[in-house]
């Protein structure tokens, strides 16, 4: 449960269930009323991008007590000798679909949150679903918070009318539509407003100026509305690499060949950077589904094989769907190499990053296709522990949740992985999951997975 406009502190404190209040937001959680300590391991620095050895990290409840190297340890605390071993803050996916696209592998997303969970993702940020629905997985997290991440709901997908996605699409074309929405959105405890490619620019900057009068946070997949004026208008976030490509391609260039040097991607790179404005790339769904979706390393990806069979079945829909041919591979593993290079050129111009995945579109494993993201976010040009912060603090502060989570402090939520390899060595360790903490909870990540139907 997230409600708004709280005060710190414990309205219970019962060792069966409480409401913690912090900041802005409260979120429901089992209290966990027994002492967690984790002693001589390597604690990743958010600031510093880097491991800090020989660490201990002591949790009381459901939030981080103390850090540091020598720390008294709680008589009677559950003690974790992480020597040789990596802490980091719990995986955040900044782009997922919990309800939008089970229509077509007929798996609810009650079924598939614990591959979130056992993945090391403790936190998803839902981007455009139906509100109803969405509100029912979040009771259902909040239940089972054992093999389920935390939810934060976005609004369905603003757009024209008709709406691109009539099950998750909503149609406002009138000024006079927005102010009502974003009080409806609010109030059913939605935390991002989610934008589609029908939206005007009329729409959009008010939709904009409207979330951001009521603390909401604003992305949206563009379309009509142009990034350039997005951007000026004030937009919190752009998702997917199209969300730049698309508005910087000269007339005669295409998104396999584009200049990434042209006046037009130099001018908004430099706009994005100059307002703050964060890109997800969602690298990954591009990959497996949008552009090399017949190819059999990732229709055969080996995290596909731990969705619900029912799942695997309905993404089968996708080759049919899309028409690849064979000779027009080279060009699309070419526009798919520009996707990553912009990527780079958007991390060295300073603009934030964030890590999503479009999970589950076809291929687009939910929970594990976030170790694929941040693998491709370093074959991208990112060093490992830029990497992970995008996965971590980056998605914390689009949520407005870095007070309580995306990286290791006292006073933040426990919401942590325990890796045996050092994921700054090789992005690919984040893969080597010892242990998940959510809330204080010490999970053994296989046990969380054993919740995932097989069929």
């Amino acid at each position: 449960m997230i409600c708004r406009k709280g005060f710190t502190g414990w309205v219970s404190a019962t060792v069966a269930f409480a409401i913690v209040l912090h900041g802005d937001y409260c979120f429901a959680t089992t209290f966990v009323s027994t002492s967690v300590a984790i002693t001589n391991v390597s604690v990743f620095d958010s600031v510093k991008e880097q491991m800090l050895p020989s660490q201990s990290v002591v949790i009381q409840g459901d939030r981080i007590q103390a850090i540091g190297p020598f720390l008294v340890i709680p008589q009677g605390a559950q003690v974790i000798d992480g020597s040789g071993q990596f802490l980091i803050p719990g995986l955040i996916d900044a782009h997922v679909h919990l309800v939008h696209l089970s229509d077509r592998t007929h798996v609810a997303g009650e079924e598939f949150l614990p591959l979130f969970l056992g993945a090391g993702v403790t936190s998803v940020r839902s981007t455009g679903d139906g509100v109803e629905a969405e509100k029912r997985i979040v009771q259902h997290t909040n239940l089972h918070p054992e093999i389920c991440p935390r939810v934060f709901m976005a609004s369905p997908l603003i757009d024209a009318d008709p709406p691109f996605h009539k099950d998750v699409g909503l149609a406002i074309t009138k000024t006079d539509q927005v102010p009502k929405l974003v009080e409806e959105m609010q109030q059913a405890g939605v935390t991002t407003l989610k934008m589609y490619v029908g939206t005007s620019r009329e729409i959009g900057h008010l939709v904009i100026a409207e979330g951001h009068r009521r603390g909401l946070v604003v992305t949206a997949h563009l379309g009509r509305y142009a990034a350039q004026d997005a951007v000026a208008d004030g937009i919190d976030c752009l998702e997917h690499i199209w969300g730049i490509i698309d508005f910087i391609v000269p007339r005669g260039q295409t998104r396999a060949n584009v200049d990434l040097n042209n006046p037009r991607a130099i001018q908004l790179i430099a706009a994005v950077k100059e307002h703050n404005v964060a890109i997800d790339p969602t690298l990954v769904v591009f990959r497996d589904m949008v552009i090399l979706g017949d190819q059999p390393e990732y229709i055969g990806h080996p995290d596909n094989a731990k969705v619900p069979e029912r799942m695997r079945e309905g993404w089968q829909h996708l080759v049919k769907e899309r028409q690849f041919t064979a000779e027009s591979l080279e060009s699309r593993r070419a526009e798919f190499r520009k996707y990553q290079e912009l990527t780079g050129v958007l991390y060295r111009a300073g603009v934030t990053l964030l890590a999503g995945t479009d999970a589950p579109e076809p291929f687009v494993c939910p929970g594990f296709s976030l170790h694929q993201e941040l693998e491709l976010l370093v074959e991208s040009g990112l060093p490992p522990a830029a990497a992970l912060n995008c996965a971590t603090i980056n998605n914390a502060r689009i949520l407005k949740q870095d007070k309580n989570l995306g990286s290791i402090e006292a006073g933040k939520l426990a919401d942590l992985v325990l890796l045996r390899l050092d994921p700054l060595k090789d992005i690919h360790n984040t893969r080597s999951i010892a242990k998940v903490i959510r809330a204080g909870r010490v999970l053994d990540p296989q046990e969380i997975l054993q919740a995932v139907p097989v069929r």
